[in-house]
C-alpha cells in the first residue's frame, strides 16, 4: 500500500518524523512538497532517507491572512506515485488540495486531513472543506474538539500530537540542585526569529529580573526579525547571545545546558525538544497544542503579548530552584511516556489503518 503525504513546504525540523513514518510503512511513503518564499527562511538542509520526496513548485499570491499557496503539479505527482491514501493539510489556502482529493475520490481512495483544527473560522465553507476528507489528524486535544463540533465522528478524529523528538534513549542531563543559583540560570529561546515570536517581551523580561537572578538569555534560531533583536539586546540586555540556527548535537547540547525554556509568542515545536532534555517550560497560550505539553507540574501559560504576566511567572519559577527541577523531572516524564516522535507515528499509523479497513 502506497501512501502519499502533501506538505506546502518540508521543513527539516518534520525530517526525523517522516522517516519514522515511511519505516514503519516500510518505505511506501513519497512526500510532495514545493520551495518556500524567501523570507521565511525555513530550514531546507535535511532531506529524508527512507521518505522518498517529490520536489513540487509552489506559487505564491498574496500574503498574511490573504496568503494562498498554489500547488501547480500536484495532479502530476499524483498520477506518478498513484497513492492509495493521500494525506493533506486541512488548510483552505492550498485550493488545489481540492483538486488532489477529488482525484482520489475518483478512483475510490481514501483521503486524510492533517491539521491544526478549524480556530474561530468554523463556517459553511469550512464545513464544505472538511468533507473532503475521511478522517482528520490534528495536533492537540483542542483540534479534535473544533473538528468534532464541524460533524465528525469522534471515531474518525485522531490526536497525533506535536512532536520533534523521539522517545529519550538516555537519562535526563543532570543538572545542580540548590535551594539557591550559584550560577547565572540560562533562559532559552529555540525557534525562527520572526515579530509573531515576541522574542523582544523576552529580552525586556529578562532586563527586569537582571537585578535579581543575573540571567543569561540564549536565543537559538534566525529570521527576518533578527538584526532588530541584536539591537533591543544591546540597549536592554547584553548579556543576551545569539547562536544562529543550530541542528542535531549542536541544538541538543544547548537544551541540555539551560535551566528554563521560554517561548513567548506563537509556536510551539520546540518546546517538545525542550522537555526532552528536562527542561521547565513556559509558553504563551495559543493554537491549543501548548495545552497538552505544558501542564502544572512541568510549566506555565502565560497570556500573549503580556510583559508583566511573563516577568512575574520567571520571577516566581527561578526564585525556587529545587522546584524547578521537579518540573523539569516532569517535562522529561511526558516525553519520555506520552508525547514523542512513536506516538505521533502511531497516531498516523492508526488513521490509515482505519481508513483501508
Amino acid at each position: 500500500m502506497k501512501i502519499g503525504l502533501v506538505q506546502r513546504v518540508l521543513a527539516g525540523y518534520r525530517v526525523p518524523f517522516f522517516d519514522m513514518l515511511a519505516d514503519a510503512l516500510q518505505g511506501n511513503l513519497e512526500i510532495f512538497s514545493g520551495e518556500s518564499r524567501p523570507d521565511e527562511m525555513i530550514d531546507h538542509s535535511r532531506t529524508p532517507v527512507n521518505a522518498k520526496v517529490w520536489k513540487g513548485k509552489n506559487v505564491h499570491l498574496f500574503s498574511g491572512k490573504y496568503y494562498i499557496c498554489l500547488q501547480m503539479d500536484i495532479i502530476k505527482w499524483l498520477t506518478s506515485w498513484n497513492p492509495d491514501v493521500l494525506i493533506l493539510e486541512a488548510n483552505r489556502r492550498y485550493p488545489l488540495s481540492i483538486i488532489a482529493a477529488l482525484w482520489m475520490r475518483i478512483r475510490r481512495r481514501p483521503v486524510i486531513g492533517w491539521g491544526l483544527g478549524t480556530g474561530s473560522g468554523l463556517d459553511f465553507t469550512q464545513r464544505w472543506f472538511l468533507r473532503f476528507f475521511d478522517a482528520l489528524i490534528t495536533y492537540s486535544n483542542a483540534g479534535a474538539a473544533d473538528y468534532q463540533a464541524a460533524g465528525f465522528s469522534p471515531d474518525r478524529v485522531f490526536v497525533a500530537k506535536n512532536a520533534a523528538a523521539p522517545k529519550p534513549r538516555e537519562a535526563m542531563p543532570q543538572r545542580i540542585i540548590a535551594a539557591s543559583w550559584e550560577k547565572s540560570p540560562i533562559l532559552l529561546y529555540v525557534g525562527r526569529l520572526q515579530e509573531r515570536k515576541r522574542i523582544d517581551l523576552l529580552i525586556r523580561a529578562c532586563s527586569a529580573l537582571e537585578e535579581s537572578f543575573h540571567p543569561i538569555l540564549w536565543i537559538v534560531g534566525d529570521g527576518p526579525v533578527r538584526e532588530q533583536l541584536v539591537e533591543i539586546s544591546a540597549t536592554c540586555f547584553p548579556e543576551t547571545i545569539f547562536w544562529g540556527a543550530l541542528y542535531n548535537e549542536s541544538l541538543k547540547e544547548k537544551f541540555d545546558h539551560a535551566d528554563l525554556f521560554v517561548l513567548p509568542g506563537t509556536g510551539g515545536l520546540a518546546i517538545q525538544q525542550a522537555m526532552a532534555s528536562g527542561l521547565p517550560v513556559v509558553a504563551a497560550e495559543a493554537d491549543g497544542t501548548q495545552n497538552d505539553l505544558i501542564r502544572s507540574e512541568n510549566g506555565v501559560l502565560i497570556r500573549p503579548g503580556d510583559l508583566d504576566h511573563l516577568i512575574q511567572t520567571i520571577r516566581n519559577l527561578l526564585s525556587d530552584p529545587i522546584h524547578l527541577r521537579k518540573m523539569g523531572e516532569a517535562s522529561f516524564r511526558i516525553v519520555r511516556d506520552e508525547i514523542n516522535l512513536e506516538s505521533m507515528t502511531g497516531k498516523f499509523i492508526e488513521a490509515i489503518q482505519s481508513v483501508t479497513a
